[in-house]
């Protein structure tokens, strides 16, 4: 029979034979690691011998700690903040700690040690940060050899030298310091300096004088240095945290993860033209929110004046918590939103929907949903819902999921242009509001329409819209975001819908106008609830402008001016 030996090679023992002796078959005998089993009158004995021996291994720890430097790995660590993580570890380590070349390697994260002791406190804090209910972080310690950034080290004179290099490129007024195509500066060739700012240590080096002679630098300027990866430049937000204006354009960076190691720094202009990943984005637009995400307080990017962000407050936290405002005032609130749904609504079922623009945040998002698919033929009057539905589950081509969704306002309403003309049912109307924060106003609206034109005229369909929004000029609603559900009507909403009669042209307020005439006034007054009479005044009074209309009716009922009368029914 074989057994393993402690250096894992395989050795012979005798069998033990024994044919008076029977077994139950398969016992263990956990203690022994030993296996017996009875087969045709013979009993086998197998022992398997560990091969780890817990003395071993603490001797092996002690010997390898003669070592001065360790190295410490965290799986998974790219996915936590740095400032973050290290700060986590402090807090649960016994010894204070010096990081060294803090870097990643895929997803792990690593950095260096010096002291044996700090090395064995850190072995401690394995397991102990807890990040969710059942997941605690991993830290591996083990000893290595001297890390690069250490082993080429700049000599103190080598160090003098690049400080009066750097120094002769800073410009003191600006408070800004141009590294670019550093690496070939006359002064660091003529003093053979190899200034190859991809390499850590003289990224280290950099950054150190920075620190102490440049501590209040406002711009830094690295452009054509052939930068590949920015793991070294990530300290820059300790080392230089005032830093507004970064240029990195003309490099090698060919991943945007890589500008995740510097997010820290509150950028106002960032260059990043000449980099392989400028080319990684679809369309401008994609490419500006995705640094926007890094940068919320970004004003410039490739020299280019930026729109003033979408996202108000980059200091919030993920959770949104409503202000104390949301539970008082609510009638003033209510009477807000219900006053925008009036005049958006107004605006989109009738005339030219342009005048929806300044409803909307120039860089505003749209997307519309329908359960409808085209194998469906009985629900062929949604097809042309369907040719802008946005449903990712379904969408496998990325460029269709991009185009699909409508970026800017005039995009958005641009849109609207080819979707069926409507009538929406203001009695129908169940508004709701999701979130409110100081800068922040999300609410539903689900009711019904119907069609009024084509071959779908008369159809009804029910429908779900989500408006995000922000504070708009004269104390009004700005849309950032918004999302539509399209869907026909159930029979039950069918029949509810528009419970309100139609007013017919019978009146003889409507004997003298031409036929598209009655049919605005038509229409106005079946979205203001007004008489006839009362709603020809409105258009007439506006030069037959529907938007204008609208906006004179929705500021006036507001403010009490139109009397009870005016209305079919008392509002």
């Amino acid at each position: 029979m074989w057994y393993m030996e402690d250096d894992g090679n395989m050795a012979k023992r005798n069998v033990v034979k024994e044919s008076r002796i029977r077994c139950t078959p398969y016992m263990i005998r956990p203690k022994n690691r030993t296996v017996i089993w009875h087969n045709e009158d013979h009993i086998r004995i197998t022992v398997w011998r560990d091969r780890k021996h817990p003395e071993r291994e603490v001797e092996k720890w002690q010997d390898e700690t003669q070592r001065s430097w360790f190295k410490i790995t965290v799986p998974y660590g790219r996915k936590y903040d740095k400032t973050w993580l290290l700060d986590s570890i402090q807090a649960h380590c016994s010894v204070p700690f010096t990081p060294v070349d803090f870097h990643y390697v895929k997803n792990r994260a690593h950095f260096f040690v010096e002291d044996a002791s700090t090395a064995s406190a850190l072995k401690d804090v394995n397991h102990k940060i807890c990040i969710e209910a059942n997941r605690r972080i991993s830290i591996f310690v083990n000893p290595s050899a001297v890390p690069h950034s250490m082993q080429n080290k700049f000599n103190p004179e080598q160090m003098e030298q690049l400080k009066l290099t750097m120094c002769k490129r800073y410009d003191d007024l600006q408070q800004a310091l141009d590294l670019q195509s550093l690496r070939f500066d006359p002064d660091l060739v003529g003093h053979d300096i190899d200034m190859i700012l991809n390499r850590r240590h003289c990224m280290a080096a950099t950054l150190k004088i920075i620190e102490e002679d440049f501590p209040e630098l406002l711009s830094l300027n690295l452009c054509s240095n052939k930068l590949y990866q920015l793991d070294g430049l990530s300290d820059v937000i300790q080392k230089a945290p005032k830093v507004k204006i970064l240029n990195l354009s003309k490099n090698e960076l060919k991943s945007v993860w890589e500008l995740e190691k510097v997010k820290g720094l509150k950028l106002e202009e960032l260059w990043l033209e000449g980099n392989p990943l400028c080319s990684s984005f679809l369309d401008k637009s994609t490419y500006i929110s995705f640094i926007f995400e890094l940068f919320p307080k970004l004003l410039r990017l490739d020299g280019q004046e930026l729109p003033p962000p979408v996202i108000v407050d980059s200091e919030a936290p993920k959770i949104i918590k409503p202000c104390k405002e949301s539970y008082k005032g609510s009638e003033a609130l209510k009477s807000l939103v219900l006053q925008f749904l009036q005049q958006y609504y107004l605006i989109y079922d009738y005339g030219n929907r342009q005048g929806l623009l300044g409803a909307y945040h120039d860089e505003a998002c749209f997307s519309l949903t329908t359960p409808f698919r085209p194998q469906d033929t009985a629900l062929s009057s949604l097809s042309e819902y369907f040719k802008v539905s946005r449903n990712l589950k379904k969408l496998k081509d990325p460029d269709l999921r991009v185009q699909l969704l409508k970026h800017t306002k005039h995009d958005i309403v641009d849109s609207f242009s080819v979707l069926p003309k409507t009538q929406h049912d203001f009695g129908s109307f169940l508004v709701d509001m999701c979130v409110q924060t100081e800068r922040m106003l999300c609410f539903s609206v689900n009711g019904v329409f119907q069609e009024v034109e084509g071959k779908s005229q008369g159809s009804v369909r029910a429908f779900t819209q989500i408006f995000v929004t922000i504070p708009g000029s004269s104390s009004s609603l700005c849309i950032v975001n918004e999302e539509l559900f399209v869907r026909d009507a159930s029979p039950k909403e069918t029949q509810g819908a528009f419970s309100i009669p139609i007013p017919t042209p019978s009146s003889r307020y409507m004997l003298t106008l031409s036929q598209e005439q009655q049919e605005m006034v038509q229409a106005f007054s079946i979205q203001s609830g007004m008489k006839l009479e009362w709603s020809l005044k409105c258009l007439q009074d506006n030069e037959w402008n529907y938007t204008t209309a609208g906006q004179v009716f929705t500021m006036l009922k507001a403010e009490g001016k139109i009397p009870e009368e005016a209305f079919t029914q008392s509002p």
